[in-house]
């Protein structure tokens, strides 16, 4: 097995080139359905890398910055951003101004997740602030998604599109399919809104279609991700994995980051 974008000739592909650790990277352009052809990953040679995104909505955000190195000290290879407008979910969060500030402060990826009604009002004041990368909900941006990611991209930063428990996957298909392609799928794993929710273990079906259908998609899962539910996600297929409370709440959170890498890996393994 390989590891994608360090022993497969990725160019030959046309997918993209990232660090995990720096918000910098290169993108060209993806064409999911041409790598695929219904393969798997194992047919393909590909091993998709892990990638544990703790959720810095359940950090103290007295201490984000400190809060962001002790993570990343602890093994994170991102750093989950929820930006929630009280609109599109009851809740309300950070902004573009707590963005730039912790930006400051790391060099980290920085995995935006926006869960707002228009995201397209956020990207410029984003891609400003230093995000690394700017996730968007299917559900508020069917019309206009072409121009979204087009502007996602052209201020630095990686589109990913999101949805939530009782959207079809079959929704994001044409994003990954059209002349501007998202670069990942966030599936949803709780309704989203707030932290600390119960793992919804039917998602992991859209996770299985995705990955069947494109094998070299990065796919993130987010919502009730610990010691107890990772295996379930990672036999699925997905590789990029959000915590909150498990990181955060546990007495020695690297081990919990090594704990959800290794089945991750170990899934990949065995895909």
């Amino acid at each position: 097995m390989m590891r994608l974008g360090k022993m497969i000739n990725y160019r030959a592909f046309g997918i993209l080139s990232l660090s995990t650790k720096s918000h910098n990277y290169s993108t060209s352009k993806l064409n999911y359905s041409t790598i695929s052809n219904h393969k798997t990953s194992s047919e393909l040679g590909i091993m998709m890398e892990a990638k544990i995104a703790p959720s810095m909505l359940s950090s103290d955000f007295a201490n984000l910055a400190s809060e962001a190195e002790r993570m990343l000290t602890f093994g994170a290879d991102w750093l989950h951003m929820d930006i929630m407008d009280g609109h599109f979910v009851p809740n309300l969060t950070i902004g573009a101004p707590v963005i730039e500030s912790l930006r400051k402060h790391t060099k980290a990826y920085l995995d935006c997740h926006l869960m707002v009604t228009n995201p397209l009002d956020y990207v410029d004041q984003f891609g400003k602030a230093g995000a690394s990368g700017f996730t968007f909900h299917v559900e508020v941006s069917k019309d206009n998604w072409p121009e979204l990611v087009k502007r996602i991209k052209s201020k630095g930063m990686r589109p990913g599109v999101a949805l939530k428990p009782g959207t079809p996957v079959e929704e994001v298909f044409p994003l990954l399919e059209g002349e501007h392609p998202v670069e990942m799928v966030l599936v949803m794993t709780v309704e989203p809104g707030f932290g600390g929710q119960k793992f919804m273990p039917d998602m992991m079906n859209k996770v299985r279609t995705l990955r069947e259908k494109y094998p070299t998609l990065d796919i993130e899962v987010d919502g009730g991700l610990g010691p107890s539910t990772i295996d379930a996600a990672a036999t699925a297929g997905a590789n990029c994995i959000v915590a909150g409370s498990s990181v955060f709440g546990a007495p020695e959170p690297a081990q919990v980051i090594s704990l959800l890498r290794t089945s991750v890996n170990k899934a990949q393994k065995t895909c």
